[in-house]
């Protein structure tokens, strides 16, 4: 049995795209993923199967949301190995007196190139700051993350693949729940 977690994007924004966490887990469980668990309402859900390939999880979940909730609704799935990685390569995390607050990684659905922060040109976005570690992108908003135009949306049509992004205390409390599933 593997655990994936699945982080949807764009659910419950804005009154967008709404489904409620307790039938997006009913609807899961009814198509054979086990431990079903969601965090929050913005569409942080666990779930174990068999199945082992993520792209594949991704994809199913993704056509069942869309059959019983009409939602097309991106959505990355990462392991636990992503979360941790993030603790351990983030680079921001090694400033002194860094605020947590404006930390925030998005999950890209595939790796990048090294230079893919060339394609960013994050220098535009200054004083916001970004680094790239495989298939994520720390960020380091200066004033906020609903006061920038280094989106989500910029990211993906500069880079041509699916993100989502969360905020640092999001990732921890997602590692957390990992470790406790074990």
């Amino acid at each position: 049995m593997t655990t994936h977690l699945a982080l949807l994007r764009g659910i419950n924004v804005s009154g967008h795209n709404m489904i409620k966490m307790d039938a997006l887990k009913t609807t899961l469980e009814a198509i054979g993923f086990q431990n079903v668990q969601t965090y929050i309402q913005s569409g942080n859900v666990f779930v174990d199967t068999d199945e082992e390939n993520s792209a594949k999880v991704g994809f199913q979940i993704k056509q069942e949301i869309f059959k019983v909730f009409g939602h097309e609704v991106p959505i990355v799935v990462i392991g636990k190995t992503d979360l941790e990685n993030c603790l351990k390569n983030n680079t921001f995390l090694k400033e002194k007196e860094v605020d947590t607050k404006k930390l925030y990684v998005a999950f890209i659905s595939m790796a990048l190139r090294s230079d893919s922060i060339n394609d960013l040109k994050i220098s535009q976005f200054k004083p916001d700051e970004a680094s790239i570690d495989e298939s994520r992108i720390y960020i380091k908003y200066a004033v906020g993350a609903g006061k920038t135009r280094f989106d989500q949306k910029y990211i993906e049509k500069k880079l041509n693949v699916t993100a989502t992004i969360r905020n640092w205390n999001t990732v921890t409390q997602l590692l957390k729940m990992y470790e406790e599933r074990l």
